[in-house]
């Protein structure tokens, strides 16, 4: 790993169920950034020696059992990976990328701030945010504690949540949640983040069927709402496809039986899911309630 490239952590699945969003996101990258890109595929492992490391059995490297997917705790761990020094972007692995990502790496992060992310005053998303890691080894526990707990995950968002000041807002379209009604122009990360809509689905269900293998989702699948985006995704997996990239290019020896929580009642967000079943007096009292002040972070 070059110190002078940029350095892209993504959380992804240990048992090759995202193989598709892997080789999409993956060419997305190459396909718009000007500078040198290395990813690091953030993946569960049984290897000791690996920072990734995790036994269920014996309870030890990463305890998952309470992280709605398999990589939700690793985003905290980037800094350390990275010995506290220089920048680190981290996203998952549902997103493709739509513009160069030389400015979102070279974001200012001021103050107090330890890492820049989608956001402002009431709300962040850490799921496509650049770290600091040199001011973060003030404010994240140290990576034996990070990885031994199986409260961390919760813990740093309640943090976060906490002191607000910690994250640098960027106001720009480098995490678009699922459109957001935005112009495909207009966007420069899609993150397709509904586990529910996510266009893979059509590819990866069928293929980890094949080998009787079932997808770590484990709530309800639906059609996305939005027919462009879901045809932009088509569009870049035949581009890589064409560009010479391929599946088995990302596969690894599967993990196995992993513990994480269910998303059998998982809800989707407001931008997938049919918001306007709520009665016009339910719609009515939420439009005159005080404004709320409370800080809010995605999972």
């Amino acid at each position: 790993m070059s110190l002078h490239n940029i350095k892209v952590f993504v959380g992804c699945d240990p048992n090759n169920c995202d193989l598709e969003q892997m080789m999409v996101l993956d060419y997305s990258i190459q396909k718009h950034s000007s500078s040198p890109v290395d990813i690091i595929w953030m993946q569960l492992s049984h290897d000791s020696s690996s920072f990734w490391f995790a036994d269920a059995e014996s309870k030890s490297g990463w305890r998952t059992e309470k992280w709605a997917t398999p990589f939700s705790g690793f985003r905290w761990a980037i800094p350390a990976y990275c010995g506290y020094k220089g920048r680190a972007i981290y996203m998952d692995t549902d997103v493709i990328v739509l513009s160069d990502l030389n400015t979102l790496w070279r974001h200012p992060i001021e103050g107090n701030a330890v890492v820049a992310a989608k956001g402002g005053k009431s709300t962040a998303r850490l799921c496509t945010c650049v770290w600091d890691c040199a001011k973060a080894k003030a404010v994240l526990p140290d990576i034996d504690r990070l990885k031994n707990d199986p409260d961390a995950h919760q813990n740093l968002m309640k943090k976060i949540k906490a002191h607000p000041e910690l994250v640098q807002p960027y106001q720009d379209h480098y995490n678009c949640i699922d459109g957001e009604d935005l112009d495909i122009s207009e966007i420069k990360i899609l993150h397709y983040s509904d586990m529910g809509t996510q266009f893979s689905h059509k590819y990866s269900i069928p293929r980890l069927a094949k080998n009787d293998t079932q997808h770590w989702f484990d709530g309800e699948i639906l059609e996305h709402p939005r027919q462009d985006l879901a045809q932009l995704f088509d569009q870049y997996y035949q581009e890589a496809l064409d560009a010479g990239f391929k599946l088995e290019d990302y596969m690894i020896e599967p993990y196995g039986t992993f513990y994480k929580a269910s998303q059998k009642k998982y809800k989707g967000n407001q931008v997938t899911r049919d918001t306007h079943q709520a009665s016009w007096f339910k719609q009515l009292i939420q439009k005159f309630k005080p404004e709320n002040k409370t800080f809010h972070l995605d999972d």
